[in-house]
């Protein structure tokens, strides 16, 4: 249903001598202009008590003093509009308060440009070519400030008293830094509570990725509310396994997979890469712990002379490469690598790819919050085949989930 008649509209158009969309958007601008005015007019005589020539009902000794001149930011550009005055100064609009200059969705659109990875300079150009309105690249940075409380309420939430798995990773990015460019870790931790939901528990920026910045993070969601994780999987960084157990000594660890084929396979020269990651698919895709030993043993055997440190670094992590092996296909998908962390990583990287450096800390940490809000409103469904796998869990895990779950 149309909100102006039709006939209305046409006459509408003729009379402002419409050709194309601009002018289109001058009779809005107008029509929105009036309808503000009006709006204002109506507060002033509901404020009052009269309407503007009905003296004989008035009950005040308040009345109206004319109007003031007022430029606002919208929608459609600069607006200048007439606001009604009452002699003492009483009268507090408010379909546009006294100090309001903006009554657009500027700041949404920004948020949104930001949250995208647009650069100021792409926002400024948008915001010009749309509203007339030029911007700075401090206008900009204040209004996505605006979000950083919001930040600080997300990071510290309460968190769920148990997850089932959690994805630990850090990805890097350079900031600038007491005026140098430095490389500095977003560390990030996914996790899957007892329904099978997944969700990002939190971002922290460290200068570099360390087992003692790890520990600070397990301690914080530690903090949260978190009193329990049944597994967590992690990549090769030393001593993060030490960190992990210093808070939560039951959990089990999956090393990643992928990121121990990639390390042991930095050794093998390039006319030996595809008999040795045959070799070693056989360990990884075993059907079970003892058939990927045997693998192992026969890696060992072919290759530990001429690539030793590749295959020691098999044996060396054995206890938390092979995790995985004792869990039904369906949670060996999920665990056996950080790819979780990887696939919302690159969600990250698509927003962020535009901005090469980072002026600091808190510019860095907006964007990911802001992309992380964007990709997680899709993370609404179960993990695939939860059902089948939270019933193997409870076998596994016994008490660690039974006393949770209502």
């Amino acid at each position: 249903m149309s909100i102006i008649p039709k006939d209305q509209l046409r006459k509408l158009l003729k009379e402002h001598k419409v050709k194309d969309a601009k002018d289109i958007q001058e009779v809005l601008k107008k029509l929105f202009g009036d309808a503000l005015a009006e709006m204002l007019e109506a507060e002033l005589e509901n404020e009052l008590g009269y309407s503007k020539y009905d003296y004989k009902n008035k009950e005040t000794p308040n009345s109206r003093n004319g109007h003031s001149k007022k430029t606002l930011r919208s929608d459609y550009g600069k607006l200048d509009i007439d606001v009604p005055r009452d002699r003492e100064g009483q009268f507090e609009p408010k379909i546009v308060k006294k100090n309001q200059t903006d009554i657009s969705s500027i700041e949404d659109q920004v948020l949104s440009m930001y949250a995208k990875g647009m650069t100021t300079r792409d926002i400024k150009t948008h915001l010009y070519d749309l509203y007339g309105i030029d911007s700075s690249p401090e206008l900009i940075s204040r209004i996505t400030d605006k979000i950083l409380p919001l930040i600080s309420e997300w990071q510290a939430r309460p968190l769920s008293t148990v997850y089932a798995i959690l994805f630990m990773d850090a990805i890097h990015y350079k900031v600038r830094h007491e005026g140098r460019v430095v490389t500095k870790a977003a560390y990030t931790a996914i996790g899957v509570d007892l329904e099978g939901v997944k969700d990002v528990l939190g971002i922290w920026i460290g200068e570099n990725e360390s087992a003692k910045f790890w520990l600070s993070v397990i301690n914080e969601i530690k903090n949260r509310g978190i009193k329990d994780i049944l597994i967590v999987s992690v990549d090769n960084l030393s001593g993060f396994s030490d960190a992990i157990k210093a808070v939560y000594p039951e959990t089990e660890i999956q090393k990643c997979i992928l990121h121990q084929i990639r390390n042991s396979t930095r050794f093998i020269s390039y006319k030996d890469i595809k008999a040795f990651t045959a070799d070693l698919k056989k360990i990884y895709k075993a059907v079970n712990e003892e058939a990927a030993l045997a693998s192992l043993d026969e890696l060992e055997e072919r290759w530990s002379k001429k690539y030793p440190l590749a295959v020691k670094s098999w044996r060396t992590n054995w206890s938390e490469l092979s995790t995985y092996l004792k869990y039904p296909e369906e949670l060996r998908r999920i665990i056996y690598t950080t790819n979780t962390a990887e696939s919302y990583h690159r969600a990250l990287r698509k927003v962020t790819k535009a901005k090469s450096v980072f002026p600091n800390d808190q510019s860095l940490m907006k964007i990911l919050y802001l992309a992380t809000m964007d990709t997680t409103k899709r993370w609404k469904d179960r993990m695939r085949d939860w059902p089948l796998i939270i019933s193997q869990l409870e076998i596994y895990f016994g008490e660690r989930i039974t006393q949770y779950v209502v």
